[in-house]
């Protein structure tokens, strides 16, 4: 999986691409844990993710938790394979989805 950040100001915006999975999710964690300090605003574009597995899902869920304590997490551009995924687990419901 490839990670293009692009942080301007407080907005923080990562472009994933390909699979975040079980081998991938701890690579976006790192980013996640030591790219938030300061960022009021975290975007998390998906327009180049392929699959996402519960261990994705678990590093989404902890960069929400981050950010609700300092700002808001949106994630963008998700395809119709991830957006059922987001919907059987319920986290359709706890992440800000921009289709």
């Amino acid at each position: 999986m490839n990670i293009t950040e692009n942080l301007n100001g407080n907005q923080l915006c990562l472009s994933l691409e390909g699979r975040l999975d079980t081998t991938t999710a701890p690579k976006l964690e790192k980013v996640t844990k030591s790219r938030l300090d300061g960022v009021t605003e975290l975007v998390i574009d998906m327009k180049g993710l392929d699959y996402l597995s519960s261990a994705g899902l678990r590093v989404l869920l902890g960069a929400q938790k981050t950010m609700n304590k300092q700002g808001s997490m949106k994630v963008t551009n998700v395809n119709e394979t991830i957006m059922e995924i987001f919907e059987v687990t319920g986290f359709g419901d706890i992440l800000t989805i921009e289709k």
